[in-house]
């Protein structure tokens, strides 16, 4: 039996007839299985959504009640017989209930990833390793360039900014669903305990992290707060945030941001970024070529990123391996601009 048996690139995504369900389409279909709740791998309108719990409540917090025309929870570990294969989903380590999933047929074992990152996460379940024949791997940093920093390490660089600036207010521009939690998550970590600032269009999304036991500290919301009292604070912001009229309400900010573009001094400078934190929800090169080792397959699956520089990598390595070229994914960092919620202007 060949992977192309299971599964298939199409233009609506990952496909698998044997089974009758997509892998995070990019159109709606009939039934949908979901990896994380980023709106690039994670759209309104399909038939049936099946995806973990935690996404299902994201998608639902995000695009309303009636988001899918049925949803089923899948728990981490969990075996479904679907038409003539069987799936089940483990930890992806990108963001809270975000899954890979494995869909075997006799014998045969295809990983799709999703999103992941293997480097502990205090907001997520961590990447766990799923021996297989095929993995299907993003490529978001696939080059040897990109080798992120110390999450940590970054955040220890933003606290002596503030220490150095008490009169400025600090903007971190940060995904509104996993990075921005993480990086809250990880002032805590480093001893911040004073309260953090948040964006409205954070405040869904992080209420939903505290309702699953994840411990965040004080919060609290930007609007109402006095210019004067923003001095010495430090916001978490959606990117787009930073450079609209909402940003002109804090004293002298110091505009900062956390994603792994932000190895790229060119992307900081053309975003008018003073203090950039290397801090990613996706692997870097060494954890792409790390994963795709250990899980012992010989046949490569690459999407979305830097395609060619991975595929030429694991050939180089005797597998076999291909980009699959589906249009519709992309760095969520990038696209997100939303729009700022009742009351927040």
């Amino acid at each position: 039996m060949r992977p192309e048996d299971i599964l298939v690139p199409t233009p609506s995504g990952v496909c698998c007839k044997p089974g009758g369900f997509h892998i995070d389409p990019t159109r709606p279909v009939d039934k949908a299985l979901i990896t994380h709740g980023h709106s690039d791998h994670a759209r309104a309108g399909h038939g049936a959504v099946l995806a973990t719990q935690e996404t299902l409540d994201i998608m639902r917090l995000r695009y309303g009640d009636n988001f899918a025309g049925s949803t089923q929870a899948v728990a981490y570990g969990e075996t479904l017989k679907l038409g003539d294969t069987t799936v089940s989903f483990y930890p992806a380590g990108h963001v809270l209930g975000s899954a890979q999933i494995k869909v075997e047929r006799k014998g045969l074992r295809i990983v799709a990833s999703g999103d992941y990152k293997d480097v502990p996460d205090p907001t997520c379940l961590p990447f766990e390793l799923v021996p297989c024949d095929v993995f299907i791997s993003e490529a978001t940093f696939g080059l040897p360039v990109f080798r992120h920093h110390d999450a940590a390490g970054e955040v220890s660089k933003l606290l002596r900014s503030v220490a150095l600036f008490p009169e400025r207010a600090h903007l971190v521009g940060a995904y509104s669903l996993g990075k921005a939690q993480r990086v809250i998550a990880l002032l805590r970590a480093a001893g911040y305990d004073k309260s953090i600032y948040l964006h409205g269009a954070m405040e869904k999304i992080t209420a939903y992290y505290q309702s699953r036991g994840i411990d965040l500290g004080a919060v609290e919301f930007v609007r109402g707060a006095k210019k004067s009292e923003l001095a010495g604070t430090i916001t978490i912001c959606p990117p787009s945030a930073m450079t609209d009229l909402w940003s002109r309400r804090f004293p002298d900010p110091v505009a900062a941001f956390a994603s792994g573009w932000m190895r790229v001094r060119a992307r900081a400078r053309q975003r008018g970024v003073s203090l950039p934190l290397v801090i990613s929800d996706h692997a870097d090169w060494d954890g792409l070529t790390a994963t795709i080792a250990a899980t012992g397959c010989s046949e490569l699956w690459v999407t979305h990123g830097q395609e060619d520089a991975l595929v030429h990598w694991a050939q180089t390595r005797g597998m076999k391996a291909r980009p699959l070229d589906i249009v519709g994914y992309g760095d969520e960092e990038e696209s997100e601009n939303p729009a700022p919620p009742e009351g927040e202007a």
